[in-house]
């Protein structure tokens, strides 16, 4: 596996060509630098962490610091690990998105947007109880009955109904990479890709 964080700019099209537009996501993807190296003898598993974004030593715990500074490098804001990483890094290294290229399927993972609380309309779609006439009274979103009284006089578990919406942490898989800019070190990724404009990806292979 082969990854790099980064953090989600906008959106923006892109013409190809024979004209097609493609909608894409921008993703700027600053190079990451190794903060630790794990492996199977000293942890018991293969993984690289990365860090993104420098943090003020003022707002840094000593052990974050002492942890940053065998890699040589200031104390890092975002810090991930990418498990079995296939590219061979040293401590101290640094990742940037030339290890990627145009037209390439990724994996891109973030957390949704937080939609707060929801009805059952919203959350699963559901089309409410009856119609608007016919004494039918507030009830267009409804969810209606959620269980039967004698038996199993109970609700089961899992049942769809009103509840907090958003806020996951998502996968979401065969996403393609349409351009690199890497003098701005932006990703144009076309598809479905997670989270508020703002927010933390990771994106990965």
């Amino acid at each position: 596996m082969k990854g790099i964080i980064g953090k989600k700019i906008g959106m923006t099209s892109v013409f190809e060509a024979d004209g097609k537009q493609i909608a894409c996501t921008i993703i700027e993807a600053a190079p990451n630098v190794v903060t630790q190296i794990k492996t199977v003898d000293t942890d018991g598993y293969s993984a690289v962490q990365l860090g993104l974004g420098d943090k003020k030593e003022k707002h840094s715990t000593k052990s974050e610091l002492n942890h940053f500074s065998k890699a040589q490098t200031p104390a890092k804001k975002v810090v991930k690990e990418f498990r079995n990483f296939s590219i061979e890094k040293s401590l101290g290294d640094t990742v940037s998105i030339d290890i990627f290229s145009e037209g390439e399927k990724v994996e891109v993972v973030g957390t949704t947007k937080g939609r707060g609380f929801q009805g059952v309309v919203k959350r699963h779609g559901f089309s409410g109880v009856g119609e608007a006439s016919h004494g039918q009274h507030d009830r267009q979103r409804a969810p209606g009955s959620i269980g039967a009284s004698s038996y199993p006089s109970r609700v089961f578990k899992g049942m769809r109904m009103a509840g907090r919406m958003g806020n996951d942490r998502v996968k979401t898989k065969g996403l393609k990479i349409v351009k690199l800019f890497p003098e701005k070190n932006y990703i144009l990724i076309s598809g479905s890709v997670p989270g508020h404009n703002g927010s933390i990806v990771l994106i990965q292979k």
